[in-house]
């Protein structure tokens, strides 16, 4: 694959995300929604909490802010084709000479880039905002907590699950809000999986979240080559004159 193209294709794709308003309040408005309720949970625990209240709210507040990590690149990736469709723009993209793998990257990237500068911002905002102004056993406890530390390694991992999925709805449909919310749906099966480790249903334990990672892992790497092969010119061009 020939970088330079792909590079061409980020630039591009950041230029057509400015360019959209919705993309643009999406990217701002989630995270901040994430942000501040988890926050408010643990500025809100007094030293004199319940021990299970308190557990519960610190489970709540780590779990939230990972939400970003799909929310965000989901609706990214669902706008990605079907977006470009509905301005007209998908065709000249199409009869380019960059390579299906290489366009399928650089519109990755675009997504994949910027869903992880914003996931990791809100944990680092939320982390720092806990430990200043909680009360010291909130802010340990959050310091110390095993989800907090896996939520950072499954980021990546969960962001790239959404654009896969968002990727390869975004080629099939039709519709924009169709797309949208079938993009979201798709990505609540990973998030189901975190939910019950941060809420200990599944025990949080090294062996246990390596097996998720893993298989989230290989599961991304599948979906690379999966959603490249729906990248067919052909049908595209054709489907957007249609």
């Amino acid at each position: 694959m020939n970088k330079s193209r792909i590079a061409a294709v980020v630039r591009k794709e950041f230029a057509e995300f400015r360019r959209n308003r919705f993309v643009v309040m999406t990217a701002s408005i989630l995270p901040v929604v994430f942000l501040i309720g988890p926050t408010a949970q643990i500025l809100a625990i007094k030293a004199t909490t319940a021990s299970a209240a308190f557990d519960r709210r610190v489970d709540y507040s780590l779990f939230l802010p990972m939400l970003v990590s799909v929310f965000v690149p989901a609706m990214l990736a669902a706008w990605s084709v079907v977006g470009e469709r509905d301005q007209g723009t998908l065709e000249p993209v199409l009869t380019t000479p960059v390579r299906r793998a290489e366009l399928v990257t650089g519109k990755a990237l675009a997504i994949f880039l910027p869903a992880l500068l914003i996931s990791y911002l809100v944990y680092g905002v939320f982390f720092a905002i806990t430990q200043l102004f909680a009360v010291a056993p909130a802010a340990a406890a959050v310091r110390h907590a095993p989800q907090f530390y896996a939520a950072l390694v499954f980021i990546p991992l969960l962001s790239a699950w959404a654009i896969g999925a968002g990727m390869a709805i975004s080629t099939r449909a039709n519709d924009t809000r169709v797309a949208y919310q079938l993009s979201i749906l798709s990505s609540l099966p990973p998030v189901a999986v975190a939910a019950l480790f941060s809420f200990n249903v599944i025990t949080a334990d090294f062996t246990s979240a390596l097996l998720f990672a893993a298989g989230l892992l290989i599961i991304d790497c599948a979906a690379c080559f999966g959603v490249s092969r729906l990248f067919d010119r052909e049908r595209l061009v054709l489907g957007t004159r249609t």
